[in-house]
């Protein structure tokens, strides 16, 4: 690629952490965090996104990088300028909600994992955006996940419903349940949650387990 690219997106920073969950949860990585309405943003162009890249990179070790926050398949024109340009040398994971997978066929040959979180606020209607983005990165050859974050009120049916579709629509998704966090002074995880697992692992195989890390510590 010739040029500087000049691309530019607001974001809300490129911090070290924690991953807090999916796939990848517990590994140290560099954030790439679109900003939200609420956060303070700060103008990137591609080539200063690349210029931090690099200078966090050769500073300290990652095991990869995480590409999140707001909407970030909104902009990729804006991703791929810098990854053309950067190269990183640690695999790139995208973190999204699944709402534009018709984005995601030019982005995916820069990525390592695509990573679709479902939160269970949303309408039931943009589950199908979930699973067509599963579907799109199954296509393009990438590693996929669906990460499913049950809130108390979520019913095990909602849950097996979606297992069961993005089984449909690939069979080599990595599936991750987190459970609400227990609280207390001695927290326990609920049972219902084991047997869960045991239902979701009758439709997809690939499925397991874990708590995702509050933040502090833990960031996406």
């Amino acid at each position: 690629m010739t040029g500087t690219p000049m691309a530019a997106a607001a974001l809300a920073g490129v911090p070290a952490g924690v991953q807090a969950q999916g796939v990848w949860v517990g590994r140290r990585q560099l954030f790439v965090r679109f900003a939200g309405e609420a956060e303070t943003a700060t103008m990137y162009t591609a080539a200063a996104l690349v210029r931090e890249l690099e200078r966090q990179l050769a500073r300290s070790k990652f095991h990869s990088i995480s590409i999140g926050g707001r909407d970030p398949l909104a902009n990729q024109e804006f991703l791929i300028a810098a990854l053309e340009t950067a190269k990183p040398p640690i695999p790139v994971m995208l973190d999204t909600d699944g709402q534009r997978p018709e984005t995601l066929k030019t982005l995916a040959p820069f990525l390592a994992l695509t990573q679709v979180t479902v939160e269970f606020w949303a309408p039931d209607a943009t589950l199908a955006h979930v699973i067509e983005t599963i579907a799109e990165a199954a296509h393009a050859r990438c590693a996929h996940a669906l990460v499913l974050c049950p809130r108390d009120d979520t019913s095990d049916g909602q849950v097996l419903r979606v297992i069961e579709q993005a089984h449909g629509a690939s069979a080599d998704t990595q599936v991750v349940i987190h459970p609400p966090s227990p609280t207390g002074e001695h927290p326990m995880l609920d049972r219902r949650w084991a047997a869960l697992l045991d239902q979701a692992m009758v439709t997809h195989a690939d499925t397991r387990l874990a708590l995702r890390l509050p933040p502090p510590a833990g960031l996406r």
